[in-house]
């Protein structure tokens, strides 16, 4: 299960947990949670993985475009030595030889732009990935504070004050719920 997937079922669970009664607070399965978050914290060196797959096919690319090219221009310059041998077509051969290592060197660079756009674009897609990943992640970070922040309000609202010193000296706003009833 991928990273993204996992977040979904962790904001599923956030979203379907029990309700408390007379909150907005929900209880959640601590375990499921924290299991949940350790699979995340296991499947984010995968996508660390396939970044460096990616970083690595882009330098065989750019391996295999080099030795392309320097495999054109070494034929072109064999090329131009065995006209240049030919005295009566040196002046031909040598135009000839140039237009090829131009070309060569042309379609070295074009190959060369190509394999590094090529993977431009996918380090493109996987920091995309990555962005929304963490962006998906700090939601739900800050969902479940919020949650934790409203459950602990209820159980201090349910404990109520502890001794008579206590009640006698609570702020009258705490001694009505929300309707102002007593």
């Amino acid at each position: 299960m991928d990273l993204a997937a996992r977040l979904e079922q962790l904001d599923e669970l956030v979203r379907e947990a029990k309700s408390m009664p007379l909150s907005s607070s929900v209880l959640v399965n601590r375990d499921e949670i924290l299991e949940l978050i350790a699979e995340m914290k296991e499947g984010l060196p995968e996508e660390i993985k396939r970044a460096r797959w990616i970083v690595r096919d882009r330098e065989e690319l750019l391996a295999k475009a080099r030795q392309d090219g320097e495999q054109i221009v070494e034929q072109a310059h064999e090329e131009q030595l065995r006209m240049a041998r030919k005295e009566e077509i040196v002046a031909r051969a040598t135009t000839e030889a140039d237009r090829v290592v131009a070309e060569a060197e042309e379609r070295a660079r074009v190959m060369r732009t190509e394999a590094e756009d090529y993977v431009d674009g996918k380090l493109a897609q996987f920091e995309n990935s990555i962005r929304k990943i963490l962006e998906a992640s700090q939601i739900s970070t800050k969902s479940l504070n919020r949650t934790l922040d409203q459950v602990e309000v209820g159980r201090e609202r349910l404990r109520g004050p502890a001794t008579v010193a206590e009640a006698e000296f609570r702020p009258e706003h705490d001694l009505f719920d929300e309707e102002g009833d007593r």
